[in-house]
């Protein structure tokens, strides 16, 4: 007859030790290894297989560690936990260390039953790791069984990243390009969202009537919506079909009142208050029509909306915040700020001259068609903007422009004309648009007019270089100004062939022995629409590595507004160049977003605007829209969106004066104009309107559901489980010298040659950090912030490296036979002042029982907890010292040698007598149950119906993994008092 072993108790198999599971069966046990983690899991068929219960070795006396081994064996152990006994039941199990602050809306997001939120800190903050700790919180919880984004294509690849090396969700991609792949292995009568539980959607390829009904039918129970202000329509305007789309597909996912639902977004707004409203009724229904201004409608929002600034978060969990001291402050580091400049730029004589003819070419065409009716006027004022921003942008975005036909041209109305003509030539606001809008606009409308166009092109071709345009040599000089200071730019166009062409201009070319004009050493690559989203990023990763870590070595990379949103680059870059001025500000804010974000390294992200003074245009597009809309970011913290409408009735009115009135006109004519001055006061009315519907918001709707101190209290539990970020560093430290690593400090930060540690750690480090690295015994930079690039570590307990160093201390510590060097040790004796009395330390791991009730039925959990507890004197009439204390005598240091026979002789005599505290280390684990099902209840206290049927039982007997035994030193012991 097969034994029953009871959920955390403890057998050995297979020649290990396992945990045993609460999914096993009498006749089938799933397994853990003892110190492993769920990828490690197995599955025993006792009646096949030897299975015995087992009881943890006590440790061996001859094997003495010295004053460090006590304090690496507990953060080596605290490491390997991978599923944490807290109400937090992923933390201890994802790559990603959460700031304080990230842990808010999380915290809202278990208090309610279903979850649904609005996050919508600001730019750089962290809205992906926040709405990835739900997700992978409410996935190991049971309370959702699938994961659906909805985001743009461009960022899909980059959210099935973050999902997998962060949080440990494998997504599949669901796009029109890989649509047809997944299907083909679907079942008969099988839908795509059944196979595949979590999934990653394009919203503009789900929103579609044909696959929209299938995805609503089908749908996770979880969902988290990216730029969620693009799939929402406001009441008082015109809105795009797709925006109608997006948000008739939100809303019929939203209509599950049982589906959680998380929409993320940096600006809830969008300078339209009956989109925000559209928004918020998307969480929940009252929030579209109640009164925020009202006490109960203030109350409501807070539930489910998050929004923050910069300034909210950059010191956290201080006395400022209403705690008693500052022992949990923490201060993250964002870039203080952006060091603006703006620089201008005039016109080559020849240059001017072709500008001069475009124009009156273009004012022909304009007023020659306002006379043929409204559909060739609407063709020709399309094609006359194509004209002047390609002739801006650069002489080969020009030609091209001049040599392609417009596609408003084969428009048969003039609403056509406009939906045709508007995309490929202004600026929206909205990231859905951006993909396959970088390509050149076409001019020619008319067939007579080719002659005359194509001569055109040949004089714009003929001005390639900077001895012609002046715009490209004022890019190289401020270029040059720029890496000399240290800096790695961004360079941001608005069309394909601006690009390419600054690319070729400022490269080096190996086969034509063509030198950069910024130097040998400078590496210069374009990311542009040609390329997929994932070869953007691999284009990227290309040229961080060609530039490598030689200090000499400069990045500059050229890129148009396909990297704008959503892609980050901080770790890469840390400047930005506007070559080409955007038409509507918001999309500078979202080009400087990419480098100055959480991660950056610089204090201070310079942004560079490059305008041409005398070309009729980008000054009074810089003075009307980007400076103000600098002005007031720079007063409220945060960016508000000017309205697209608005924003395309200034740059029209300048377009027109151009065009109308020719370059006679002075500036002074074009702002006292009857339709510029109309169209700026509707713009300065609307944008001032959102200005301060945005500042009331943020005052009115701050973040006030989750007191700091409600923070700080989670927060100090995590770290007690789990550790903190100092004691990491010392862990990865002191292991690394003792292993025989060679570490260079660098400031907070260092790096580390494994080439000499023993091969066990190098086998382990090979797969993390890259076995080249290993062989050529390249130094691993280990950084003390969390964000950090490819191929550097961070000093945190999630990071793989940290992970794998962790896990060879470990189980070098288990194995008294293991080859090399074994830092960590499961015994010690030292003799020291720290105490006065004989100490002893034990690290004991507690196993528990969890079962955790979810609205999908009751999950059964095993987790796993360490602890350090002191007694002074023998164990049979032990005193027990405080917690405190318990953790001080990590940092006891030997004051005087202790021989080793002495100090075997002192560990056999405690060991033999240790089973005297099994009853209190018993009644210890009962104590920490109660604490933890207490701390689980109080996390979800506004969720009645999710804690009913709650327990938390220990697992008895507790494991002893070490015992340390500090003699008082001579000088210390008080007259009369036996050591």
């Amino acid at each position: 007859m097969a034994l029953t072993y009871s959920a955390g108790s403890l057998v050995t198999a297979r020649g290990r030790e396992w945990v045993v599971l609460p999914e096993s069966e009498p006749d089938l046990l799933v397994l853990r290894p003892l110190g492993g983690s769920d990828d490690d899991i197995a599955a025993v068929f006792p009646a096949f297989e030897t299975v015995k219960g087992a009881e943890f070795a006590p440790p061996e006396p001859g094997d003495l560690g010295d004053q460090r081994a006590a304090g690496l064996l507990r953060t080596a152990l605290r490491v390997g936990f991978r599923s944490g006994a807290g109400p937090f039941r992923s933390l201890a199990g994802i790559a990603v260390e959460p700031r304080a602050y990230q842990l808010v809306p999380l915290l809202m997001a278990l208090r309610q039953k279903t979850v649904r939120m609005l996050i919508s800190d600001d730019v750089g903050i962290g809205k992906t790791v926040e709405a990835g700790l739900i997700a992978s919180e409410l996935l190991a919880q049971g309370e959702a069984t699938g994961l659906a984004v909805l985001c743009s294509p461009a960022l899909a690849e980059q959210w099935q990243q973050e999902l997998r090396s962060k949080f440990g969700i494998d997504a599949e991609l669901v796009l029109s390009s890989t649509v047809s792949r997944l299907e083909r292995g679907l079942d008969l009568g099988q839908s795509l969202f059944d196979k595949y539980p979590h999934v990653i959607v394009s919203t503009d390829f789900i929103k579609s009537t044909r696959h929209r009904d299938d995805f609503v039918r089908h749908c996770p129970d979880l969902v988290i919506v990216d730029e969620a202000h693009t799939c929402v329509t406001s009441d008082d305007s015109k809105v795009s079909t797709q925006n109608q789309l997006r948000y008739e597909l939100l809303r019929r996912v939203a209509e599950d009142a049982e589906r959680h639902l998380l929409l993320v977004t940096a600006t809830p707004h969008s300078g339209k208050e009956s989109a925000f409203r559209n928004l918020l009724g998307l969480v929940r229904p009252e929030l579209a029509h109640v009164d925020l201004d009202s006490e109960k409608g203030r109350k409501l929002l807070a539930q489910h909306f998050v929004a923050r600034k910069r300034a909210d978060v950059r010191q956290y969990l201080t006395k400022e915040d209403g705690l008693a001291d500052d022992s949990l402050a923490e201060r993250t580091a964002f870039p203080s700020d952006r060091y603006f400049k703006d620089e201008t730029y005039k016109l080559s004589p020849e240059y001017r001259a072709l500008l001069d003819d475009a124009i009156a070419y273009a004012s022909e065409r304009v007023e020659e068609a306002d006379g043929q009716g409204r559909r060739e006027a609407r063709i020709a004022w399309w094609s006359a903007i194509a004209l002047l921003r390609s002739l801006v942008s650069s002489p080969r975005a020009a030609a091209q422009t001049l040599r392609t036909r417009s596609a408003a041209a084969v428009a048969a109305s003039a609403e056509e004309a406009d939906r045709l003509g508007a995309p490929l030539t202004s600026d929206s606001a909205d990231s859905d648009a951006l993909e396959g809008m970088d390509v050149a606009p076409g001019a020619e409308t008319e067939e007579n007019a080719g002659s005359r166009l194509a001569e055109l092109a040949k004089r714009a071709q003929e001005l390639e270089g900077p001895a012609q345009d002046l715009k490209l040599k004022a890019l190289i000089k401020h270029l040059k100004a720029l890496l000399a200071d240290g800096y790695n730019p961004i360079v941001f166009c608005r069309y394909i062939p601006t690009a390419e062409y600054l690319a070729e201009q400022l490269g080096n070319d190996p086969e034509t022995k063509k030198r950069s004009p910024l130097g040998a050493k400078t590496v210069v690559k374009a990311v542009t629409g040609t390329l997929s989203p994932q070869q953007r990023i691999d284009r990227i990763e290309e040229l961080a590595a060609e530039a490598g870590e030689d200090a000499a070595a400069r990045r500059v990379l050229i890129a148009t507004d396909c990297l704008s949103e959503g892609v980050n680059l901080q770790h890469h870059f840390d400047a930005v160049l506007h070559y080409d001025l955007a038409w509507n500000p918001t999309r500078h804010d979202q080009r400087e977003g990419r480098v100055d974000r959480y991660g950056q390294k610089r204090d201070e992200v310079r942004v560079i605007t490059l305008y041409g003074d005398d070309n009729g245009i980008d000054g009074k597009v810089l003075e009307v829209l980007i400076k103000k809309h600098r002005q007031i970011k720079k007063d409220l913290g945060i960016s508000v969106s000017v309205p697209d409408e608005m924003s395309t009735g200034v740059t029209d009115a300048i377009v027109e004066w151009l065009l109308l009135r020719g370059r006679q006109g002075e500036q002074e004519a074009l702002f006292e104009s009857d339709s510029f001055q109309q169209s700026f006061a509707d713009l300065e009315q609307d944008w001032n309107s959102a200005a301060d519907r945005e500042k009331a918001s943020r005052s009115r709707f701050a973040q006030r559901s989750i007191h700091p101190e409600e923070v700080a209290r989670e927060v100090a539990a995590v770290r007690e489980a789990l550790g903190g970020a100092g004691e990491i560093d010392t862990f990865v430290r002191e292991s690394l010298n003792a292993l025989g690593a060679v570490l260079r400090d660098s400031g907070a930060d260092f790096t580390a040659q494994v080439g000499g540690t023993p091969v066990g750690l190098r086998d382990a480090l090979a797969p993390v950090v890259g076995a080249e690295t290993v062989e050529r015994d390249r130094p691993i930079p280990f950084r003390s912030t969390p964000a950090v690039a490819r191929g550097e570590a961070a000093l945190v307990r999630t990071d793989p490296v940290v992970g794998a160093l962790a896990s060879h201390v470990l189980n070098a510590a288990l194995d008294t036979q293991a080859d090399g060097a074994r830092p960590a040790r499961r015994c010690g004796v030292v003799t020291t002042d720290a105490v006065t009395t004989r100490t002893t330390l034990l690290l004991v791991r507690y196993r528990f029982h969890l079962t955790l009730p979810s609205r999908n039925g009751e999950k059964q959990v095993v987790a796993e907890d360490a602890r350090l507890l002191a007694f002074e004197g023998a164990p049979r009439n032990a005193v027990w010292l405080p917690q405190e204390r318990a953790v001080e005598l990590l940092e006891a240091r030997a004051t005087e040698n202790t021989a080793a026979a002495s100090g075997e002789r002192t560990m056999t005599r405690i060991l033999d007598q240790l089973g005297e505290v099994t009853p209190y280390l018993e009644s210890y684990g009962d104590e920490l149950a109660a604490e933890l099902d207490a701390s689980h209840r109080r996390v979800r206290a506004a969720s009645g119906e999710i804690v009913r049927g709650l327990s938390v039982t220990a697992q008895k007997p507790a494991d002893v993994l070490g015992a340390y035994v500090y003699l008082p030193a001579t000088a210390s012991v008080p007259a009369g008092v036996s050591a």
